[in-house]
């Protein structure tokens, strides 16, 4: 059984529809992924991300609509917060590269998954994140 565990952020109004479309299609992807559906992952602080990897997290990929996001200035409010998280995360000697932020549209079938098999092949290569104590 795979330990490392994958959190998707996704967006409801393209990431998500775009994992739909995923099982529409009988799909299948890593059981090590886990998705949540949110409005904009702008919404979250940049402490999230270094907690989630605190407790146990192997990657992140933060799902959304690119530049296509119905909420404006969003996307690019949201590429800003990440490159803060990854100054948070260099200090703490976590690698970068489990974190990604990647546009999905709501039929990009292909695109989810090579994702997910990406980041997959990331915390496969890096395994758990050592905890950190604050």
């Amino acid at each position: 059984m795979n330990k490392n565990k994958i959190l998707i952020l996704a967006t409801e109004a393209c990431a998500y529809p775009g994992a739909d479309s995923v099982g529409q299609a009988h799909a299948t992807y890593p059981t090590n992924t886990y998705i949540i559906r949110v409005k904009a992952p702008v919404l979250f602080p940049e402490r999230f991300y270094i907690d989630c990897f605190n407790k146990g997290i192997s990657g992140i990929l933060v799902m959304s609509c690119g530049e296509e996001c119905p909420y404006e200035g969003a996307y690019k409010a949201m590429a800003q917060r990440l490159d803060r998280v990854y100054a948070m995360m260099k200090e703490q000697d976590l690698d970068i590269r489990r974190l990604r932020l990647t546009a999905i549209c709501t039929v990009c079938n292909r695109a989810f998954l090579n994702e997910i098999n990406q980041m997959n092949e990331v915390v496969n290569e890096l395994g758990p994140p050592q905890v950190v104590q604050n």
